[in-house]
């Protein structure tokens, strides 16, 4: 990092640092105890604090990852500062740990953008920072920056270890990964994705020589009919089914599979990948959750994905290949009819977001989960188009990630969708200076709704006293 950059780059994490402290403080004026998750969250974390580690509340899903660290940074500091009482594991305190995990994922979104991009010189010093101050402002992570969730957390050691995979040390990345499990049972899915980046960049290697063989130069136009995909498949298995091909890609990935054989171990000892209250977690093929997301990403990044220039290649494509077009919107109208699930929480609890999403929109009539159908193939088309200078195979290894994160939940929570959404948003290409602001001018915009909301527009439910809050 060059001096002026390195200047920016402080004064950028500072000067948002600095806001969080002073929103932080707000927050915690406002709403003093401990507010949804948290009333499970934060006893849990004060009953670590006082050494009883064998209590577990049944209601919790997740493991304690985010107690142990909570203790671990809480109990030196307050020795070091001379804290006592209630104020060392208070619910104040317990936050500020997530805006400490706020603030080293603002630097590892940084390193993530310089060593994803760091081919790309057209890509200015500015460029890199503003798309840090973005991404660090992302309006799900950040709001969860202020409570004592799990979010901040299980983000940071996920990043932390996707950018030690980019830089090779698969060692040291298998073992964040293992701390991001503890966060959350399903980043075991982003440790895959960690091990198939290796996969994948072996396996362009392979292709690209496959295709010198054959002297055929374009390996791009591999994404294009049909036919060719047909011909990459094949590849792929021919590849897979080789002995020597096996050997080499294990001794490269056996961290990563020693973590997921791990993680199927503690599935089969537990008996299912949550802990605690299993009722409302159940697994199903809930695939319309993968047109959410998609809807999701189309809605926070707007600028890269609903352009002029992207509508017209669309409505190009669909002149070219009508027969694909049908077919796939015949396939999501089924997968729509068919395994579209409503979670209880999602009807009864109108503190979230998501709620006033289902009751004004897909609540409106049984027609409008079909008829958004070409509004989910626009979002997977301009989604997929984005990610064209990616490998195929990076491309499809992320493909399957995104699946197997998002397909099984039963619940529709803006949440499970912040780190699929990052890791695509770094990948994808830098735009213009202009869309930059605009896509970050429009983040601050949503956060300070969001905050306004949660703050200033409290309410009450029938036959209780305690103030209820909007909130993703």
């Amino acid at each position: 990092m060059e001096r002026s950059e390195a200047h920016g780059f402080s004064a950028a994490m500072s000067g948002a640092f600095l806001l969080s402290c002073l929103l932080f403080a707000a927050v915690n004026r406002q709403q003093r105890g401990p507010y949804m998750d948290e009333a499970f969250h934060v006893p849990q974390a004060q009953a670590y604090c006082h050494g009883r580690f064998l209590q577990w509340d049944p209601m919790i899903t997740t493991l304690p990852g985010l107690y142990l660290v909570s203790v671990g940074v809480v109990k030196p500091a307050a020795w070091l500062f001379g804290w006592t009482g209630s104020v060392v594991c208070s619910a104040g305190m317990l936050r500020f740990i997530n805006l400490l995990f706020g603030a080293g994922n603002f630097y590892l979104l940084y390193l993530l953008l310089f060593k994803i991009h760091h081919k790309n010189k057209a890509v200015s010093r500015f460029q890199r920072i503003l798309s840090t101050l973005t991404l660090a402002m992302f309006p799900t992570l950040y709001f969860f920056t202020f409570l004592y969730y799990t979010d901040p957390g299980s983000v940071f050691f996920t990043l932390f270890a996707y950018l030690m995979c980019l830089y090779g040390n698969h060692k040291t990345s298998a073992l964040l990964g293992f701390c991001g499990f503890m966060f959350r049972q399903t980043n075991i899915v982003w440790a895959v994705f960690c091990a198939g980046n290796v996969v994948a960049e072996k396996l362009n290697e392979a292709w690209k020589t496959e295709l010198q063989k054959k002297k055929d130069e374009k390996i791009s136009s591999t994404k294009g009919s049909f036919s060719d995909l047909i011909r990459i498949l094949q590849f792929l298995i021919e590849y897979l089914i080789s002995p020597k091909n096996l050997v080499t890609l294990t001794a490269l990935t056996w961290p990563y599979i020693i973590l997921v054989t791990a993680f199927f171990v503690f599935v089969f000892i537990n008996g299912g990948i949550v802990v605690g209250d299993r009722s409302s977690h159940e697994a199903c093929l809930h695939f319309p959750q993968l047109f959410y997301f998609l809807s999701f990403t189309v809605f926070f990044s707007f600028p890269h994905l609903l352009t002029p220039t992207k509508i017209r290649k669309f409505l190009l494509s669909l002149q070219k290949h009508p027969v694909q077009y049908s077919l796939i919107a015949l396939i999501s109208l089924f997968l729509i009819w068919k395994f579209t699930y409503v979670h209880k929480y999602l009807l009864a609890d109108n503190r979230h977001f998501t709620f006033y999403v289902w009751r004004k929109v897909f609540q409106r009539h049984e027609l409008v989960k079909y008829v958004l159908v070409p509004v989910y193939i626009f979002a997977g088309w301009s989604f997929a188009d984005t990610l064209k200078s990616k490998s195929i195979f990076w491309i499809l290894m992320y493909f399957v990630c995104l699946l197997a994160v998002t397909v099984p939940q039963k619940l529709l929570e803006f949440r499970y969708f912040i780190l699929p959404f990052l890791i695509y948003r770094l990948n994808i290409p830098f735009v213009s200076l202009y869309r930059q602001l605009l896509e970050l001018a429009f983040y601050i915009v949503v956060n300070a709704v969001t905050f306004h909301l949660f703050l200033n527009r409290t309410f009450q439910w029938p036959n209780s006293d305690e103030i209820q809050r909007f909130m993703w």
